[in-house]
């Protein structure tokens, strides 16, 4: 039974949970707002050419 609870109160690994459980979230939200994202990158990058023709 100590063992167990040794076990069970172990905490090392907690660090690469939770890496994985942020990892897992920020890759959600890559792919929900994957076209919203992509639309403000070409946005940014029509300014970017039809500004850098005036320099």
């Amino acid at each position: 039974m100590k063992a167990w609870k040794k076990f069970w109160m172990d905490e090392r690994g907690i660090g690469t949970v939770e890496m994985i459980l942020i990892l897992v979230v920020l890759i959600a939200l890559v792919l929900i707002f994957k076209d919203q994202m992509t639309d403000l990158v070409n946005t940014i990058f029509k300014k970017i050419n039809s500004q850098s023709s005036k320099v």
